[in-house]
């Protein structure tokens, strides 16, 4: 354009030349012209990360999972906590995304856990990591509240896909603990009383002493172990005492002193 201006300037007769506003428009808007429309490129929105809170007592497990999340752009570790109580505060304090919860920790367990951030914040999001693949525990987490469970030994190739499954709405369990709560659906439940006389028959004690304990009758200790041998499917007590720990059932650390097997073992 300037060039063809120019080209008039030389060759047009009589001071046909043209304007300062042609010869400014060549360069710039003139006054009162139509200012042309700049185009630029829109920023890049910027990642929404999903907000992740850690439970666990074990600190080597939560350091695994701080390293497996700061890997990933779009996921943000905000908080830990060691033990139910504390994951409780800092759920109330940081309102997490998705909230990683060990099922067995010291105090308060993660049952009674996910059940009271539930109770209070029904949005909320959870994720079971635990060493129990039993359908009891499984099933025990899910009807408290979960909407993930999975394997700590599967935690570095399942952890990143199942947190993005539950932050965007859907249930998430562990392939193997599944196909458990399928085959579950088949045998028949064990009563409260039933497992705890289970318990006791896996810690040694003899059908006189469980009665003791329980007080009732040999006679009743012994029809209800009949009733776990046909509902477990199992040949005899040691093999009925080995499905009710693979299953869940019964934990031997709660005989023990230590967690109860309903409230805080996982």
């Amino acid at each position: 354009m300037l060039g063809s201006l120019l080209e008039r300037m030389n060759t047009a007769p009589g001071g046909a030349r043209p304007t300062s506003c042609e010869l400014a428009g060549a360069a710039r808007t003139c006054s009162g012209a139509t200012p042309r429309p700049l185009t630029t490129r829109p920023l890049p929105s910027p990642v929404q990360r999903i907000r992740i809170l850690v439970a666990d007592d074990h600190p080597l497990l939560r350091e695994g999972v701080a390293a497996v999340i700061a890997r990933q752009p779009d996921l943000e570790l905000v908080g830990e906590a060691g033990n139910g109580e504390e994951a409780i505060a800092r759920f109330r304090e940081l309102q997490p995304d998705v909230t990683l919860m060990d099922l067995q920790m010291q105090g308060m367990g993660g049952l009674e856990a996910i059940a009271r951030i539930r109770a209070g914040w029904p949005a909320a999001r959870i994720v079971v990591l635990t060493t129990y693949g039993g359908d009891v525990r499984a099933m025990q987490a899910l009807k408290a509240g979960a909407d993930g469970y999975l394997l700590k030994s599967a935690l570095r190739l399942e952890l990143v896909d199942t947190i993005r499954t539950v932050h965007a709405g859907r249930r998430s369990v562990a392939p193997a603990v599944a196909e458990g709560l399928l085959a579950a659906l088949t045998v028949g439940e064990l009563t409260q009383r039933e497992i705890d006389v289970l318990q006791r028959v896996a810690l040694g004690s003899s059908n006189k002493q469980v009665a003791d304990a329980l007080s009732v009758s040999e006679e009743a200790v012994k029809a209800r172990m009949k009733s776990i041998l046909g509902k477990l499917n199992a040949h005899d007590r040691a093999h009925a005492v080995s499905i009710g720990i693979r299953r869940g059932f019964i934990d031997l650390m709660a005989g023990r002193g230590g967690s109860d097997p309903n409230g805080s073992s996982g």
